[in-house]
């Protein structure tokens, strides 16, 4: 076991040490779609395309059929790309399947635009439609009427502005109404809104209009996007790059939960990073990357991270965000984050800041069974409800929720893991396991050891599973479709497994020592 945990830490602070380069994200149908459509040059980009129909699931669709919501986005995409993609082996034969997917999918946009929708939804899937029907005549496809009048409003307000400033939030779907490149500017990484699918439209629309002086800027960022990827392929590009704030910010977080914030074996490699966000934390808060608009969420849990560190910010960078007694995540968003109140409680209760009204918000946004399940950034139910059981313990050692517990311990599988889909992920895992920590130094004797059981459940399960240096797959992230930030998704893994295995060490000794 020594062994073990000893090549846990050393992972987690290679993976640590890395995050200098700008963040490692999981590849994206969408994105490689749009900036393949973009491209033009179909024979130059063979591999990227094979890649995409590799991507293509049985039923015709691209994306988790988990997760219904998310497909349309990179289902769309991936059919408007490889429409164009006739001759290549395999691609007339995705497109027929796509077609078919699309006509038989229900409309998840026919009367109301869900919550959790994603990112840039109300921009690109009427987009999406209106190209299709050139393209594809009468096919009976969903038409996302629900999203319609939000894209008219949004365009109505894009009209009035000349150009938008760099890092603006609505740059992150530049492809899906920009047509102008004066509309915007690449930022100091060459990217448009920190999107490949926004920067590779811009691209073609400066070289095509002849306004080519940031073109090479922007190719070299979707190089560098690529290459986040780890796949190899030049042409695939992931969700959402750079994540130079996200990444580290998040990182050490779950660092916290697991009890290793302190860990004498990774303090040199926090200690870096914690300087690199406290000179970055500036009055107006921090945005998932240095180029970006900043927002609540990555602002709050930078406040926590830094404060865990030891050091004192101050709380009027999160006060910019907030609203009455909410916090919103971008100003103008359509609807409140949960998990964005929830860091923000979090981050108000480590500063020891008054924080009754996020704190009665976090509450009352449980589902009927005492957890949270209402969140627009993440899919999994057990991301929130970790969180939240941190935030809401915090300074309050007696705190106490058995509807959450006998909520999580109910949700365990049979095979010792954890899941919001038809399978157990070693992230959602990671999850439930932070929260059972929380509870269990409050919980009685009979709880404890209910949670024990569940601990040692889930750590047969997971080391059956894991292996050094493995790359997350699973996307449970919610952008303009469901991605992975790998190395988030990593340390949360790592750092749950490292948890686990303390923690059945210490319960085997207390078991022993209890013993007559």
């Amino acid at each position: 076991m020594n062994a073990q945990s000893e090549q846990i830490l050393s992972e987690l602070r290679h993976l640590l040490s890395e995050m200098s380069d700008g963040g490692s994200v999981g590849p994206s149908v969408y994105d490689t779609a749009r900036a393949l459509q973009f491209h033009g040059n179909v024979t130059a980009r063979q591999d990227a395309y094979a890649w995409l129909i590799s991507q293509q699931q049985a039923d015709g669709g691209w994306g988790s059929a988990d997760f219904p919501l998310f497909r349309h986005a990179p289902t769309w995409a991936a059919l408007l790309a490889l429409q164009r993609a006739d001759p290549l082996a395999g691609a007339a034969d995705a497109v027929q399947a796509a077609t078919r997917f699309l006509e038989r999918q229900p409309d998840p946009y026919a009367h109301a635009v869900p919550e959790d929708a994603p990112i840039g939804a109300e921009l690109i899937l009427p987009q999406f439609c209106g190209e299709a029907a050139s393209l594809l005549g009468g096919v009976a496809f969903p038409r996302h009427p629900a999203l319609v009048p939000l894209r008219q409003a949004c365009l109505a307000k894009l009209a009035a502005v000349a150009t938008l400033p760099s890092g603006h939030p609505l740059l992150h779907s530049w492809e899906a109404w920009g047509t102008s490149p004066t509309t915007a500017c690449p930022d100091d990484d060459g990217s448009i809104g920190i999107s490949p699918a926004a920067t590779a439209a811009w691209r073609a629309h400066a070289v095509t209009q002849g306004s080519t002086p940031q073109v090479g800027r922007a190719d070299a960022y979707l190089k560098a996007a690529s290459k986040a990827t780890r796949s190899g392929i030049e042409g695939v590009v992931p969700n959402v790059w750079p994540i130079n704030v996200f990444e580290p910010c998040w990182s050490l977080y779950t660092l916290h939960l697991a009890g290793l914030f302190a860990h004498p074996a990774l303090t040199e490699v926090m200690r870096v990073i914690v300087a690199q966000l406290d000179a970055r934390l500036g009055v107006r808060g921090l945005g998932p990357a240095l180029h970006f608009a900043a927002d609540a969420d990555d602002t709050a849990i930078a406040l926590c991270v830094l404060r865990l560190a030891g050091r004192d910010p101050a709380v009027d960078a999160l006060r910019h965000f907030e609203i009455g007694e909410l916090f919103v995540t971008f100003p103008g968003e359509r609807n409140a984050s949960v998990s964005t109140n929830i860091h923000a409680l979090h981050a108000l209760r480590l500063l020891g800041k008054p924080a009754a009204g996020t704190s009665d918000y976090v509450e009352a946004n449980r589902n009927p069974h005492g957890v949270w399940d209402n969140e627009k950034w993440h899919v999994s139910w057990l991301y929130p409800t970790a969180h939240a059981v941190a935030a809401l313990a915090q300074g309050n050692t007696e705190w106490r929720d058995e509807r959450a517990l006998a909520a999580l311990l109910q949700a365990q599988r049979d095979d010792g893991g954890w899941g919001a889909g038809r399978a157990s992920t070693f992230e959602e895992t990671a999850y439930a396991l932070f929260a059972l920590h929380v509870m269990d130094g409050s919980e009685e004797p009979t709880g404890r050891r209910r949670i024990a059981q569940a601990v040692a459940h889930a750590l047969e399960w997971m080391l059956a599973r894991h292996a050094a240096h493995a790359l997350p797959q699973t996307p449970l992230w919610i952008g303009k479709e469901l991605y992975c930030p790998t190395r988030v998704v990593r340390v949360a893994e790592l750092a749950g497994l490292w948890l686990a295995l303390h923690w059945g060490r210490r319960a085997l000794a207390e078991r022993a020592g209890a013993a007559p």
